[in-house]
């Protein structure tokens, strides 16, 4: 491709698409890559009730407008699937599966999470026989049958809510005591007073048996050890979620359970690239905060761009040797400093830098302490004064 974007978007859920509408809103040539459907994990809710000011819509509903708006102000959509990014340099490349290549001046990775394995005998063999990871894609296959929950978060106890409208039992494995989960008191409280929904305390799932589709699990009393077979129709796991960043692990900095490590504008380790969602290390991982997190890294990208842009024509691609004032209206030295060297006659191009609007340029030359002068020849530092006095100021210029 030769096209050159502002910035690429990897993952079209709601951190995505937010991020998409934003950075298309502030005139930044946009794309997103998405490899199915776009909307992410929330498409396959059902409800929608903790999106604020949201009453009516369906969490699908919801990620349809998420897209429209996004596409309202410009932003390109694709279909690719992400196979390696190269991000040295100010214009990084993204290369797909298909073997596509994309040019990008900032990335924002917004891959999500990927539903958590059992990692038990017979679920991969089960899988989409009867174990299940989504239960508003599949719940009308269990019509009138019993199935169980494995899982008792948040996601799980929903989910198990909505099967009760298909199935005539459902049975939440619990590996707590009796009485304890871990989901909000509000789904607890719905679940105990659902008369479809049972629990069994202190388990896991062993393993997973069947004759071509799923017909027991085999669960697996912690503080006994004992086994005990357990006829259903069906298992939907619901046990926490993975982030999708196998193909950065070389390229950002992950933590131990391989989420992104961000600051606080969500860049990552590596300059100009991004997260937002559930892929990158945060304390609460909801739709409203995803779309939160995509507001933040679209207006982080284009500061990120426009200062770059702007060190790399008037510094680093300068004709003329370039002395680089760092300064801050909150101090006086540094205003004083480079009102000096503005009436002085100067041989070099003149840049001066506001420390708190550009601290990506101020951290990459270890600037720490202000008025701060650099000189630059053909886009290397050649000398380096800190609260330079005045004999100092002309000797360097």
């Amino acid at each position: 491709m030769n096209k050159e974007y502002d910035v690429l978007i990897i993952g079209g859920g709601p951190a995505g698409l937010s991020a998409g509408m934003y950075a298309s809103r502030s005139k930044l040539d946009t794309l997103l890559l998405e490899t199915g459907d776009v909307g992410g994990q929330p498409k396959s809710y059902e409800e929608m009730e903790n999106y604020p000011g949201v009453l009516d819509a369906s969490a699908p509903e919801l990620m349809d407008n998420f897209k429209e708006h996004a596409e309202k102000f410009g932003t390109e959509i694709k279909e690719g699937e992400v196979k390696e990014i190269d991000a040295d340099g100010f214009v990084k490349t993204v290369t797909t599966k298909e073997g596509v290549e994309y040019k990008a001046k900032s990335i924002i990775l917004a891959t999500g999470a990927e539903p958590r394995r059992l990692g038990v005998e017979g679920e991969e063999e089960f899988k989409g026989k009867g174990v299940s990871y989504c239960a508003t894609c599949d719940a009308d296959f269990f019509v009138d049958l019993e199935v169980a929950v494995v899982g008792n978060g948040n996601s799980a106890i929903e989910e198990a809510l909505y099967l009760t409208k298909f199935a005539s039992k459902v049975t939440v494995i619990v590996i707590h005591e009796e009485g304890t989960m871990d989901a909000d008191k509000i789904y607890q409280e719905r679940a105990y007073e659902n008369d479809k929904i049972e629990f069994v305390w202190n388990s896991t799932v062993d393993r997973i048996e069947g004759d071509g589709l799923v017909d027991k699990a085999v669960l697996k009393n912690i503080k006994t050890g004992d086994l005990t077979d357990f006829e259903c129709d069906g298992i939907f796991i619901f046990i926490g979620r993975v982030p999708s960043t196998d193909f950065v692990e070389d390229t950002v900095e992950l933590t131990d359970n391989g989420y992104i490590k961000v600051d606080d504008t969500l860049e990552t380790s590596k300059p100009g690239v991004f997260a937002a969602g559930d892929v990158r290390e945060k304390y609460l991982r909801q739709v409203v905060t995803a779309a939160a997190d995509g507001a933040t890294t679209a207006t982080a990208a284009g500061g990120y761009i426009e200062e770059e842009e702007y060190w790399q024509e008037n510094v680093l691609e300068a004709d003329e040797d370039v002395l680089v004032a760092f300064w801050s209206p909150t101090n006086e030295e540094s205003m004083d400093m480079t009102n000096k060297l503005e009436n002085m006659d100067l041989d070099a191009k003149l840049v001066k830098i506001d420390t708190y609007k550009n601290m990506r340029i101020s951290n990459r030359y270890e600037v720490t302490e202000i008025p701060t002068l650099l000189k630059l020849q053909d886009g290397e530092v050649v000398e380096k004064l800190i609260q330079p006095t005045v004999d100092e100021l002309e000797e360097i210029i």
